[in-house]
């Protein structure tokens, strides 16, 4: 593994420079894009990710990059490593932000595509010096690094408690546009709080303009094998497509369906297990409009 570069000014990057509290170093294996790329995107989120959307940030990255963004993330497993891969896979540039020592970087099951990044135009990039374990206190800095050194920043999938959430309240701190894909607790709620959402090249292009994506979920249809489902759902507790068929009256195959369905509507969470849940967005369409 190459030895990484201790980076002062003037080489430090200007967009970390730029912020209230950058970190006094820098250490980067690889190379570094230009001091000033023309759009920067962070992409994070769940390690334990569905793969519905693990495939979204990869492609998400891989459009991104293709037109010319540089992607970071946070080198961990599932939506970091989805997104760092989708740049790989576009030819284009990725950034990993890792939270030790860049002589033993972490996770270890992730060192093949770490050596892929640096080897193809891109960098390992950390604020601790060799020797320093990745210790889970220093992943609330290396997540404010991640939004820093970025333009957007994008959480594809996270749980309540996420450390991609750290990233969306740096990037809030730092004035940098946070956008979210639909479908997930976390996620929900950044929507809910004015977060663009997000889920294509176009989509951030469009947050980026000034003119974001609003969440258009409806509820399906009263008496379609959809709101059957969705009714037989709980925000809490989660059931399978057998549970939901036998509540639902629905066969077991269209129940499956109709769940399908939602989840790609964002109004039914898949979770461990093959069961699902109502989710926060379906919760708030049942609700209707806030009152006064």
């Amino acid at each position: 593994m190459t030895a990484a570069t201790q980076l002062l000014a003037p080489d430090y990057p200007a967009r970390l420079a730029g912020t209230p509290d950058p970190p006094r170093q820098l250490f980067v294996r690889g190379t570094l894009p230009p001091p000033r790329p023309e759009l920067v995107v962070a992409i994070v989120g769940a390690r334990a990710a569905q793969r519905t959307s693990m495939d979204r940030a990869r492609r998400l990255a891989a459009d991104l990059a293709g037109e010319g963004a540089v992607i970071v993330s946070g080198g961990a497993i599932g939506i970091d490593a989805a997104a760092h891969q989708g740049a790989l896979d576009a030819g284009g540039t990725t950034v990993a932000v890792l939270a030790g020592g860049l002589d033993d970087p972490y996770p270890a099951r992730n060192r093949p595509l770490f050596d892929q990044i640096a080897s193809r135009g891109g960098a390992l990039v950390s604020a601790e010096p060799a020797g320093t374990p990745p210790l889970r206190r220093l992943f609330v800095g290396r997540n404010a690094v991640i939004a820093a050194l970025s333009d957007a920043v994008v959480v594809v999938e996270a749980e309540a408690g996420s450390g991609s959430l750290h990233t969306a309240r740096a990037a809030l701190r730092y004035g940098r546009l946070v956008a979210a894909a639909p479908g997930s607790p976390a996620c929900e709620a950044l929507l809910a709080r004015g977060a663009a959402l997000v889920e294509s090249a176009a989509d951030l292009h469009a947050a980026r303009a000034g003119r974001p994506r609003a969440p258009g979920a409806q509820l399906p249809a009263p008496g379609s094998r959809e709101a059957l489902a969705l009714d037989a759902l709980d925000g809490g507790a989660p059931r399978t497509g057998a549970a939901v068929a036998a509540m639902s009256g629905l066969a077991v195959r269209d129940a499956t369906r109709a769940l399908a369905g939602l989840e790609l509507e964002g109004l039914a969470l898949l979770v461990p297990g093959q069961a699902y849940l109502r989710s926060p967005l379906a919760e708030r369409l049942r609700a209707g409009p806030a009152q006064p």
